[in-house]
């Protein structure tokens, strides 16, 4: 499916009354690429602009763990703003790694332009990213979750155990505005879901959320990345993404980030400072340097994701193909409306259900069995028993569903593998 320019896009909305009064600024917008740009230039540029001034070409890697302070007030002064979430004070120091660090300022930049927000945190992980979400709306009184099935596993467990002080409600997009509480301080939802890669309409969550002043939506937008979809256009406060999936896309470094507007931004790097949940600046680095690949990434992988698709739909052993690219996958017609493309992450259910799946998991030479997604190369697993085994049983998916993340390889190549594993089964 050909890739469509993404519409132009506005700043993230205001937390509303969830946000907390600071008079932090955004970004520096010497930083801030104009918006009439592409996608795929911004993707290359994005998070550079400071580099003419330094004399380089490629970022610098900053490793340093504590830096130079000036004078005893100014170097209280910039540890103060820093602490309290703020950006480095103009002629000041950084202080300390774990306050600031310009290589990982680079990234987020980047990364909170080409989701059209005014800023955005990284951190160690995309689960350390989530934790942060929920500690930083716990911190301001506001321990009540609304989130929707399917999630991440990893995210699922997290929020069905409150393991972090919060309280949760399962909602589905209808029973979101009877969901929410007084104290309800996010709205939870993956879209497309992970593995089932279910679409959700989120400019209709957040208008049962009460609107961009209402309660805040955090959108895990891993599986479609800024280059396909930008939840902030349609008013959601927090973009989340494991980074390690698409953004670095080599399978080679862990890190999680979250975009959004300066207020959050602020409680996140509070909480990011205290908790330690740092993300050290050579990985960094390395997610900034995949950003500038990343949209001719996205584009051949889902080239090869909707042929896969179709030829997947054809075979017998078969139930069921999921892909938003497949019209009964996309009943809302979000795919051109919220989404530019149905992306590369599909699944499908095997009519023998999971001695099927196991089969095909294992059967497969040049696909690669393994948990993660979003690389260079293809990889296929079994949800049920791995990223979603914590989910309880009654929403866990499919005991016959596989999950396909599909890579740079030549779909030719990816289905004759496949198709071996799916005829073996007949023998």
């Amino acid at each position: 499916m050909p890739s469509r320019k993404p519409p132009e896009q506005s700043a993230a909305p205001s937390a509303g009354p969830f946000a907390v009064p600071s008079a932090v600024a955004a970004a520096p917008s010497a930083l801030t690429l104009t918006v009439s740009l592409s996608t795929a230039t911004r993707a290359v540029h994005a998070g550079r602009a400071d580099l003419g001034g330094l004399g380089v070409h490629v970022p610098p890697i900053d490793l340093s763990t504590t830096n130079p302070l000036p004078d005893v007030e100014l170097a209280g002064e910039c540890y103060e703003a820093l602490a309290g979430g703020g950006h480095p004070l103009p002629g000041g120091s950084n202080v300390y790694q774990r306050l600031w660090n310009p290589t990982v300022a680079r990234f987020e930049q980047g990364l909170a332009e080409l989701e059209g927000t005014d800023d955005a945190v990284a951190f160690a992980s995309g689960m350390a990213a989530l934790t942060a979400c929920l500690l930083a709306s716990v911190a301001e009184g506001r321990r009540h979750v609304v989130a929707l099935r399917p999630l991440y596993g990893g995210s699922d467990h997290l929020i069905e155990h409150d393991l972090l002080g919060t309280e949760h409600t399962w909602a589905t997009p209808a029973t979101i505005a009877g969901s929410i509480r007084p104290d309800t301080g996010l709205i939870v939802v993956e879209t497309p879901a992970n593995p089932s890669l279910e679409l959700v309409d989120l400019a209709a969550v957040v208008a049962a959320a009460g609107g961009p002043q209402g309660v805040p939506v955090l959108v895990d937008n891993t599986f479609a990345t800024p280059v396909l979809q930008r939840p902030a256009a349609h008013g959601a406060a927090l973009v989340l993404h494991s980074a390690t999936k698409f953004l670095g896309g080599h399978g080679d470094v862990i890190g999680g980030v979250v975009a959004c507007g300066a207020p959050w931004a602020a409680r996140l790097r509070r909480v990011r400072a205290v908790t330690g949940a740092l993300i050290h600046p050579l990985a960094a680095y390395l997610l900034h340097r995949g950003l500038q690949t990343l949209p001719i990434r996205v584009a051949t992988q889902q080239d090869g994701a909707a042929k896969l698709a179709g030829r997947l739909a054809g075979h017998p052993a078969v139930e069921r193909v999921r892909y938003p690219g497949l019209a009964e996958c996309d009943p809302l017609g979000l795919v051109g409306r919220q989404m530019d493309g149905p992306g590369s992450m599909l699944a499908f259910d095997l009519v023998g259900g999971h001695v099927a799946a196991a089969r095909v998991a294992t059967g497969c030479r040049l696909i690669g069995h393994a948990v993660s997604l979003g690389g260079v190369d293809t990889l296929i697993q079994h949800p049920a028993s791995l990223t979603h085994r914590p989910v309880p049983e009654a929403s866990r998916p499919s005991a016959g569903l596989l999950r396909l993340s599909v890579g740079l390889e030549d779909p030719d190549d990816l289905w004759a593998d496949l198709r071996a594993a799916l005829d073996g089964l007949g023998g």
